[in-house]
């Protein structure tokens, strides 16, 4: 199936939505922000979940640019989450939105989650966008936090989509998926691995959903330019479309 074969965007008659979903790492939009926003806009996302947004100088600015060249807007997140961060198309009607900073291992990076709840149609949706440690145990904690995390959001259904740094079959990988659909392996659609973006050889980022969430699709988009894909960062972007029943 091409891109232009992909499911469109749409509110069902019976309330349910389809939703295209992508999960991008762009390294702080520190390579070519304008092919990144090109990639971001070829995929007609309603819902971006971001890794690595900038947490220094004037990060939302840098935020909310990315977001007006992608055609979006800046939902949640950046450097109040540690760095995930969300954005949507004006389809997503919000409800609640909260960053959360994950436990500080000394001498490691700092880690957060960015969460919102949102409605579209009259599916109700929860989000959150993580990027887990680099280190095995840590990554393991987190993915706990993760799930109670989901939890708490009180959504009947919910999306998750992130860097795990983890291969899958690793031990975090598989807690996670014991309680989340891994989208790829539900409707494996396009290309597989994710990093790096030169020469992908492994798939580290994931977008994940709770039962009920519906994939049509996932994987690395396919026909896209891949001059733009290089240049826009180290990572490819994963791209699903599901279906989510009306609340």
């Amino acid at each position: 199936m091409a891109m232009s074969e992909l499911p469109d965007s749409r509110t069902e008659p019976d309330g349910s939505a389809v939703v295209r979903i992508l999960s991008y790492n762009v390294r702080s939009m520190r390579d070519d922000e304008d092919a990144l926003a090109r990639v971001i806009r070829a995929c007609a996302p309603d819902l971006v979940f971001v890794q690595e947004a900038p947490r220094f100088f004037r990060w939302r600015k840098h935020a909310a640019r990315l977001a007006a060249k992608s055609d979006l807007v800046v939902l949640s997140g950046g450097a109040t989450a540690a760095g995930p961060l969300l954005l949507c198309s004006l389809r997503a009607t919000v409800e609640h939105t909260e960053d959360i900073l994950l436990p500080l291992t000394p001498g490691r990076h700092r880690r957060g989650l960015a969460t919102a709840v949102v409605r579209i149609g009259r599916a109700r949706l929860g989000l959150v966008s993580c990027h887990l440690s680099l280190y095995a145990d840590e990554r393991h904690a987190q993915a706990g936090l993760l799930l109670d995390r989901v939890a708490a959001l009180g959504t009947p259904y919910a999306v998750v989509a992130g860097d795990l740094n983890e291969l899958p079959g690793g031990r975090t990988w598989t807690r996670l998926t014991k309680e989340l659909r891994d989208g790829r392996e539900a409707a494996p659609w396009g290309g597989e691995h994710t990093w790096p973006a030169t020469a992908p050889d492994r798939r580290i980022d994931a977008i994940l959903a709770t039962p009920g969430v519906e994939f049509l699709a996932c994987g690395v988009p396919t026909g896209l330019d891949r001059r733009d894909l290089t240049a826009a960062t180290d990572h490819l972007p994963v791209l699903a479309v599901v279906r989510v029943p009306a609340a």
